[in-house]
């Protein structure tokens, strides 16, 4: 009975996400018709689309969450799968809509389609979690092992009943109760008549024992979970690799290590820079080349080289903001620098100096988001005072990040400065979405506008 809601959770949920389609692309159609009128695909047209969806949304198992899931894997499946589809769109319909309306009904069907299956499927899931929390849709759980993390595990499955994870108990199976085979029959009797569906094992040694309980958990169709040690719990990232036979935990992955990810973050990285670069770039380098050449003698751009992606040294551009000088890799700029001039006082306040940087991401040496690069004279600096701070190298560096968005920007003038830089930048790369990207752009952009403070 209990399990009965998710045979028929699938069907509703891709009824549902065919219904919020096809209302999106027929709204879209009165909208952007003549005064009203239907203007989108044709009924066979319509037909194929509403297929495709159908097929690329239950293919991909759209609507398998984890119960543990979170809402940025859920928006991770949605864009993977819209892209899909509106490959699949751009061949079939594009080509036989009027050349003047294509490109424009295309882009703002893809908005349409985003927007409101977006609204869909995060209330689907707010209303799943809530829904959970008030004691439907549940699964009965025990841990085997009284370890401290089995503990911990025991705390979150209290606390988060959204989970819809009933924690029925602890089983303590030290080594010499497991050789016990009426200890190990009692159990499984238990199992059986408390209807549990999740065994969570932890510091199970027992080769033997451990192949028992899956082999009955198999047989009753319960789920067996194992618990990381402790030396494995100090790291958020871990995923499986297969050898074979044999599997292997891969202990320090990022979520930029697997190619959908890059291939993500790249595309945004290319598409906001090309923006930038034509319709920003395009004014603003000859009007600021002007006003930087009537002021001082010099070149327009100040290039200087930094650590990137794997530590590799790469030319970073800026607009020029000092007088030229013998120090700029060595001594950071300080209020009331008298190498900094007038222009490159209000390129500096208003972080306009760092627009060139679009076209380091448009060659590949940096991105939109990541840690802020260093001079290659403070890397070797900071490299010797901070444990691990290479790692903040493991992806490309960017033209803002989270350290800069949490105010640490500017001039670094104390140790815990440099350290909390690093902190942050370390949390970025093991936690990395494509909405914690857009998150930050966000709040650059209210940075720049009420936090200049600390840029001079």
């Amino acid at each position: 009975m209990k399990k009965r809601f998710d045979r028929i959770f699938p069907w509703l949920f891709v009824i549902g996400d065919l219904a919020v389609m096809s209302f999106s692309i027929i709204l879209l159609s009165f909208l952007m018709g003549d005064f009203g009128y239907y203007n989108g695909p044709d009924r066979a047209i319509f037909s194929i689309f509403i297929m495709v969806w159908m097929v690329i949304t239950i293919l991909r198992k759209d609507y398998r969450w984890e119960r543990t899931s979170q809402i940025d894997a859920l928006f991770g499946k949605l864009i993977v799968s819209l892209l899909w589809f509106l490959v699949i769109v751009a061949i079939l319909w594009v080509p036989v809509l009027e050349e003047v309306n294509s490109l424009l009904f295309f882009s703002t069907l893809s908005f349409t389609l985003f927007l409101f299956l977006s609204f869909y499927r995060v209330g689907t899931f707010l209303v799943l979690r809530k829904y959970r929390s008030k004691g439907f849709n549940f699964r009965n759980a025990v841990i085997l092992g009284n370890g401290q993390i089995g503990g911990k595990l025991a705390e979150v499955l209290h606390r988060r009943r959204d989970f819809g994870i009933r924690f029925m108990g602890h089983y303590d199976f030290s080594p010499e109760i497991t050789q016990d085979k009426d200890r190990l029959k009692e159990f499984f009797e238990e199992a059986v008549a408390k209807e549990i569906d999740i065994i969570y094992i932890q510091e199970l040694r027992d080769a033997k024992v451990v192949k028992k309980l899956i082999d009955f958990a198999d047989e009753h169709y319960i789920k067996v979970k194992v618990i990381p040690g402790n030396a494995l719990q100090l790291e958020k990232q871990l995923s499986f690799s297969r050898y074979g036979d044999l599997f292997v935990i891969n202990v320090n992955e990022i979520p930029l290590d697997l190619a959908a990810n890059r291939i993500m973050k790249r595309a945004f990285d290319v598409v906001f820079s090309l923006f930038v670069t034509v319709f920003i770039l395009s004014w603003l380098i000859p009007l600021v080349g002007l006003l930087i050449k009537l002021e001082s003698k010099g070149p327009v751009f100040f290039i200087q080289e930094r650590n990137g992606f794997n530590n590799k040294v790469f030319n970073c551009l800026k607009f020029r903001s000092m007088t030229p000088n013998d120090y700029a890799d060595e001594q950071q700029a300080k209020k009331g620098d008298p190498r900094v001039t007038r222009i490159g006082a209000f390129l500096r306040s208003t972080s306009l100096d760092e627009m060139p940087q679009f076209l380091n991401v448009l060659m590949g040496d940096m991105s939109i988001v990541g840690p802020r690069p260093h001079t290659v004279p403070m890397n070797k600096e900071f490299k010797t005072k901070i444990e691990k701070y290479n790692s903040r190298h493991m992806i490309k560096p960017g033209i803002t990040g989270l350290a800069q968005v949490r105010g640490f920007r500017g001039e670094i003038e104390n140790p815990y400065q440099i350290r909390s830089r690093f902190k942050l930048d370390y949390f970025y790369i093991k936690n990395w979405s494509i909405w914690l990207d857009l998150k930050i752009c966000v709040q650059t952009c209210h940075e720049l506008i009420y936090n200049r403070e600390n840029v001079y």
